[in-house]
């Protein structure tokens, strides 16, 4: 056992003969009895007090305390007084991700986790709080992807809390705690014709962001940071090398998502229609900051540009140029005076990228590629987004199916409804 145990309800004293004694203390029969003491491993000492008759349940106490030791184990039980809002603060100082991915994890911790659990001690966060912030979320929060979202960034908060040593185990993980579902989401693409309704609403300066999300797949970022030298109009492809993206308030140049430079095919149409519109807004050089406000000025000639000839902010964009065109195109309706137009979460340019999707594997391009061309992670991701969109797959298997079964049944026999 490590550590010893204080009697706090008797003490010794010696008679006058020198004999060790065992009298009552003036806390006898008051408060806590015994007093469990040991030295932790950085020199401290710590102890945890026990009732009148728990005796037993003490020298446990301490006996898991020394096995904890021994094992490499042990959880300083102050470590576990900090609250989820100051953890939280320090965990994501020390995020290592990139800023934007980092103010993403810090939305979702300030505006949904801290407000239920800021002030709960690490070392209280039981499974029972966990299942009841999650069902809080639940009504604050409808869509399951995002909750899901917000459960892995507070369950990796929990992660590192026991990697340094604060608590003992993830409240997230036992089975009784269940994890939000993310929303199945079946991609429908947008029609050639509201495609071409929608550029026709833009202004002319950005008509031919258009052409470049749904004719080659790029990202909203990648768009505004597309820069004259990424263009090869001679051998037909697009190199994709940065995007404008913002980080603590300030406009950046970065490298695409996850860092994936990547090349698109060009289109002789698209090609023509960028030069076209080069020529009527020719490209402007922007300098910006690289990946972080107080990163190296680096300057592009950008090939779309604010009306002032700077880079392109997103929510500008979204609410000002955006949704104009998505209500000129009926997609959503027109705004109502004094108010700010309809919430279009599956209209955004985003949808571009969808549409590029579904052109390239209607005219027989495979997965393999459009995951080259779009930037993703793995071809697995892309056929799991895009796999309803692959055509003629049942036409293929209906026709596998015939050239086995014809002998039997010959495709002339068939009835004409076949």
């Amino acid at each position: 056992m490590a550590g010893h145990i204080q009697d706090r309800w008797y003490k010794t004293e010696s008679d006058a003969n020198g004999k060790a004694t065992r009298v009552r203390s003036d806390r006898y029969g008051i408060g806590l009895r015994y007093r469990a003491r040991y030295v932790g491993p950085d020199g401290t000492e710590q102890s945890k007090s026990f009732p009148d008759r728990q005796k037993a349940l003490a020298e446990k106490w301490l006996n898991r305390i020394k096995t904890d030791m021994d094992e490499g184990q042990y959880i300083d039980p102050k470590a576990g007084q900090i609250t989820f809002r100051e953890y939280a603060e320090k965990w994501l100082g020390g995020l290592t991700s990139d800023q934007g991915s980092q103010e993403v994890v810090r939305r979702r911790i300030r505006l949904h986790a801290v407000p239920y659990l800021g002030k709960r001690s690490m070392g209280s966060c039981e499974p029972e709080h966990m299942r009841a912030w999650l069902n809080k979320l639940a009504l604050a929060v409808p869509n399951g992807t995002y909750r899901r979202a917000i459960y892995d960034s507070v369950s990796s908060l929990f992660n590192a809390a026991v990697d340094d040593k604060v608590i003992r185990s993830n409240p997230c993980h036992p089975k009784s705690v269940k994890a939000p579902v993310p929303e199945p989401r079946l991609i429908k693409p947008w029609t050639r014709e509201r495609v071409l309704d929608v550029r026709a609403g833009l202004p002319g300066r950005y008509a031919a962001t258009v052409d470049v999300g749904g004719g080659c797949g790029l990202r909203q970022g990648e768009i505004f940071g597309l820069a004259e030298d990424n263009l090869d109009f001679a051998t037909g492809w697009v190199h994709v090398r940065q995007q404008v993206k913002r980080v603590g308030g300030t406009l950046v140049f970065a490298p695409p998502k996850r860092g994936k430079l990547r090349d698109a095919p060009l289109s002789p149409v698209v090609g023509m229609g960028l030069r076209e519109h080069m020529e009527e807004f020719p490209p402007v050089a922007v300098t910006l900051p690289w990946k972080t406000p107080d990163g190296p000025l680096v300057t592009f000639k950008l090939i779309f540009t604010s009306g002032a000839d700077k880079a392109i902010w997103r929510s500008y964009f979204d609410d000002y140029v955006w949704k104009p065109a998505l209500a000129h195109a009926g997609v959503i309706p027109p705004k109502e005076r004094g108010k700010r137009y309809a919430a279009a979460p599956d209209d955004g340019m985003h949808a571009l990228r969808h549409f590029y999707a579904s052109v390239v594997l209607e005219g027989g391009g495979s997965i393999k590629a459009l995951s080259t061309y779009l930037g993703h992670s793995d071809p697995g991701f892309t056929l799991r987004i895009y796999t309803h969109l692959m055509p003629s797959s049942e036409a293929k298997a209906r026709a596998a199916v015939t050239s086995v079964f014809q002998r039997i049944h010959p495709v002339a026999d068939l009835p004409a409804a076949a």
